[in-house]
């Protein structure tokens, strides 16, 4: 619940700016000694550090390797293999003899002219048959193209943090307002400071925090890829993450805007979840659809253009390579201008219902009265 305590609070000359500067100060105060807030950004925080790391580490990490024994003749081909292990033998029978004790998986013997005999005891390793087989000459129309399974996963992971930080501070946002006004604490803010500056507190104030947030991402991220070595977290990822961070930044404030308004619908806590799950439904859709269309270019392009989808679906289309500046900046746009229009009608539903109290108020109700 936020209050102001201030002593600058009761002046009633005091300026709009200041009145919005008192709130954010207060609603980011109140977080910071949330223990809850804490815990669950650091919980949030590592679990984020430990699928990058793990991320690119996971290659490394379930890759089994292969014991081989091989003639002379045959060690080189197979060392020149990922994943396993050679041991050079002197005849055919010691590389029998190896494989029946136990001491290696697989066998190979003879030379790249005259062909090479894989051995094993009950059957023999299917990669290692294939690496030395005569294979097919190769032609890749794209050898850059990004791996699907690797798509997927990015997918899912700037979509679950857009989602995560839009539901949680979005849902603190609301949970504020809606105490405010069963505690009839609002009608005493209101004596004292315009509602449109508690509304624009309230939203500044989350966002800051929300965003101070998903630059730690970004930077644990890069920090992750600096440490690992990783080229996708450095070079794959590092233009998409700050595609992401700004399209966050003004989708952000969108959705809180929206969060605070509709809060102002109702005045007890229990008719919250049901007011606010438009907003809610309008954030979780487009972060499946991005996720399940992740490696189509024809519904990215048209997300890119939707607000509630385009902080996920412009930096995939900028690690796929399937968009240009242009259209990203144009994405952008189209963001800040209904972020403006979505704060305007935010703040008119703000004003008018933040008082009215008893069953909750219809949006229509609200645009139509003068009030």
């Amino acid at each position: 619940m936020t209050t102001l305590t201030t002593p600058q609070t009761a002046e009633r000359g005091l300026s709009f700016s200041r009145a919005v500067s008192i709130v954010a100060k207060r609603e980011i105060m109140v977080r910071l000694r949330s223990k809850a807030f804490i815990i669950s950004t650091i919980i949030f925080l590592a679990a984020v550090l430990a699928s990058a790391v793990i991320g690119t580490q996971a290659g490394s990490l379930f890759q089994s390797t292969t014991t081989v024994a091989a003639t002379a003749d045959a060690a080189g081909a197979v060392s020149a293999l990922e994943g396993y292990e050679v041991t050079e033998v002197g005849t055919e029978d010691e590389v029998r003899d190896l494989i029946l004790d136990g001491t290696v998986e697989a066998g190979v013997v003879g030379s790249g002219t005259e062909g090479f005999t894989v051995i094993g005891e009950r059957s023999a390793p299917e990669g290692l048959i294939q690496a030395l087989s005569i294979t097919p000459q190769v032609e890749l129309l794209d050898p850059h193209a990004p791996n699907p399974f690797l798509t997927y996963f990015i997918g899912l992971g700037f979509g679950l943090v857009f989602f995560m930080s839009a539901m949680t501070y979005g849902n603190t946002i609301a949970q504020s307002v809606v105490e405010e006004k069963q505690t009839r604490i609002v009608e005493i803010l209101l004596a004292t400071i315009p509602a449109r500056a508690l509304l624009a507190g309230k939203v500044i104030g989350n966002s800051l925090l929300a965003f101070a947030q998903i630059a730690l991402v970004a930077l644990m991220v890069i920090g992750a890829g600096a440490a690992t070595g990783s080229s996708l977290l450095l070079d794959g990822l590092g233009i998409p993450l700050l595609w992401f961070v700004a399209l966050f930044t003004v989708g952000f404030v969108m959705i809180a805007a929206l969060y605070a308004a509709t809060a102002s619908l109702v005045s007890r806590v229990e008719d919250l979840a049901s007011a606010t799950s438009p907003i809610m439904m309008l954030v979780m859709i487009p972060y499946v659809l991005v996720i399940v269309f992740n490696n189509n270019p024809t519904a990215l392009a048209v997300m890119s253009y939707v607000p509630f989808s385009a902080p996920v679906a412009v930096p995939m289309r900028v690690f796929l390579g399937t968009t240009t500046v242009w259209e990203s900046l144009l994405a952008l746009g189209v963001l800040v201008v209904a972020t403006v229009i979505a704060l305007r009608v935010a703040a008119l539903i703000y004003d008018r219902s933040l008082l009215r109290t008893g069953k909750r108020v219809k949006v229509a109700e609200v645009l139509r009265s003068g009030t």
